[in-house]
């Protein structure tokens, strides 16, 4: 598969354009219910319900796509927690659920031992903290899935918002240098990315690439109302 190159990334769209499509709902800070493969979760306040965006990860570790089996898997940014019960529930040997929200990680401790249950393959590890600081050191993954608070521009001043939408480009960078400065990856090890074009799809991917990672479009969906979403597939050779 030939690696992907920066320029062939659309630019983010018009301002104006990025904050008509991600005006927040108004039930942020209220219970609700969220349902999927026949499952009913909570949502607590403060926790945001996935989207479509994120189904995109969730079916694929679902089919195998994203193929977490007998793996090392991290989800980042949990939220409520549905890839990681996906994971327990395909195989992985550890599901680690990682949030800077605490409410999201207990939600994700919630649904996965209704769902998932205590006795399933794998074992679940529960992590607050910013990105990947609640891992111990020596800590290797063999798979990470991320769909980041990416937006480029502000479309909030609440910070439950901030944190799940328009944290900007400067998430990402921490993720990717985090990565490869602690050498999280294993050989052989894939992070699922998935962003649009309503973030800075060059500065995002020219990191990554910066930082020793190379990049392939695994998928990509345009939505027909300006907006195309990219779930990238990045790898590092020099993973030891």
């Amino acid at each position: 598969m030939t690696p992907l190159l920066i320029d062939q990334l659309p630019p983010p769209l018009p301002a104006e354009r990025i904050i008509e499509l991600n005006r927040p709902k108004t039930d942020l800070h209220t219970l609700r219910h969220y349902s999927w493969n026949g499952w009913d979760l909570e949502v607590p306040p403060g926790v945001f319900v996935p989207g479509e965006t994120s189904r995109m990860i969730h079916r694929r570790l679902l089919d195998d796509e994203i193929d977490v089996r007998g793996r090392s898997y991290a989800a980042m940014g949990v939220g409520l927690g549905v890839e990681a019960i996906v994971a327990g529930l395909r195989g992985a040997s550890h599901v680690y659920a990682l949030d800077v929200h605490p409410a999201s990680v207990e939600a994700t401790e919630a649904g996965y031992r209704r769902i998932v249950g205590d006795d399933g393959p794998g074992i679940l590890h529960l992590g607050v903290g910013n990105l990947f600081d609640p891992l111990p050191d020596g800590t290797r993954l063999d798979v990470i899935t991320f769909n980041p608070p990416a937006v480029s521009r502000p479309v909030s001043e609440d910070p439950d918002v901030v944190r799940n939408v328009c944290a900007g480009a400067a998430v990402t960078d921490a993720f990717f240098s985090e990565i490869a400065e602690r050498d999280l990856l294993t050989p052989g090890g894939e992070i699922h990315l998935i962003v649009s074009n309503t973030a800075d799809l060059r500065h995002i991917i020219g990191h990554a690439v910066d930082e020793g990672f190379t990049a392939h479009v695994h998928h990509r969906h345009d939505w027909n109302d300006g907006v195309l979403t990219y779930l990238f597939r990045l790898t590092r050779e020099d993973a030891r």
